[in-house]
């Protein structure tokens, strides 16, 4: 694909949402970092529910923390793989209190050593709690990357790389939203909503479907 098309890719998406958000509900970078280590493997909806009831209870490290595993449990039982998540999430609370002082950092080394915390994850906190350039590559964004040719790569860490390489500067910061809700409500899984796309006449996907 060449630069000019993908400069247009993404200048529609702007244009159709200048402002895009994640659809994890949060007011804070740790209940950010909590919603997202929970949402793996899991619906943004799964945990919405979830957290709209933890939150009110406990939303800081020492608060979760303070509830412990088995009553975390009672708050995230709805959520796929609770069990380890909630041990995680516990491990992470502690680490936060006794490490960086109650306050989630805003690196990706000090991010990654935190239990239950991969790349993904950390690229969603730096990116949207920090609006540092990160790319967090899930798999509506893998998805897009290889199929609109945007981004072709065997494995998430060669798709993050070329979307760092190819993405236009100017839509950088927000590009990891757009191709995420692109790809969950248009670009889906087994069959695209191609009539419904405002790229389709860019996208270099050959097996394009209609209604």
């Amino acid at each position: 694909m060449n630069k000019q098309k993908r400069h247009e890719i993404f200048t529609r998406l702007h244009a159709e949402n200048p402002n895009p958000k994640t659809e994890l509900e949060y007011s804070s970078p740790f209940e950010l970092l909590i919603a997202v280590l929970l949402s793996a493997q899991a619906t943004d909806v799964s945990v919405n529910k979830a957290t709209r009831k933890l939150f009110p209870v406990a939303n800081t490290p020492e608060a979760i923390l303070a509830l412990g595993v088995d009553g975390l449990k009672e708050y995230i039982k709805t959520i796929g793989l609770f069990n380890s998540k909630a041990e995680n999430t516990i491990k992470t609370c502690r680490m936060l209190i006794e490490l960086h002082n109650s306050v989630v950092p805003d690196n990706r080394e000090a991010l990654e050593a935190l239990p239950g915390v991969g790349r993904k994850t950390a690229n969603v906190v730096l990116n949207t709690a920090f609006r540092q350039i990160a790319m967090a590559v899930d798999t509506h964004i893998f998805r897009f990357g290889n199929r609109t040719k945007v981004a072709p790569g065997k494995n998430v860490l060669e798709v993050e790389e070329k979307l760092l390489k190819f993405v236009p500067k100017e839509f950088l910061l927000d590009a990891h939203h757009w191709m995420i809700l692109h790809g969950r409500y248009i670009c889906v899984a087994r069959k695209p909503k191609c009539d419904a796309c405002i790229i389709e006449d860019l996208c270099e996907f050959k097996e394009k479907t209609s209604t």
